[in-house]
């Protein structure tokens, strides 16, 4: 999303979880969005525009997201940086070299400085 760097983006995944970020979207939620520390109305309304769509529930029968700990820690880590914005190719080379037993948060955290550089 435009004007989202990395720090703000470790913002909102500390305010809410990555399922919590996709339902947000999906739903529309510009509120629940805002609520995350960097985020205003406009910029949540942006965040709704550009991944609407992209961030689509494994689920869509149920309409039910699926849990955090139905998938690998870099599986989650990979789908954050997806919904983030990220390719594929980025995404996945950003978590080489996380360590094994990596909670997610923190994996978040290492992958995004594996972009920076």
């Amino acid at each position: 999303v435009s004007g989202i760097g990395a720090k703000t983006a470790l913002g909102i995944l500390s305010a809410m979880s990555a399922d919590e970020l996709a339902q947000a979207v999906a739903q529309e939620d510009v509120k629940r969005l805002s609520s995350a520390p960097g985020i205003g109305k406009k910029t949540a309304e942006r965040m709704v525009l550009e991944l609407r769509g992209k961030l689509v529930p494994e689920n869509t029968a149920a309409g039910l997201f699926a849990p955090a700990a139905a998938a690998g820690e870099t599986d989650d880590v990979v789908s954050t940086l997806l919904a983030l914005g990220y390719n594929e190719r980025e995404a996945k080379a950003a978590v080489k070299g996380i360590p094994a037993g990596t909670d997610v948060g923190e994996g978040v955290r290492l992958a995004l400085k594996n972009l920076l550089k």
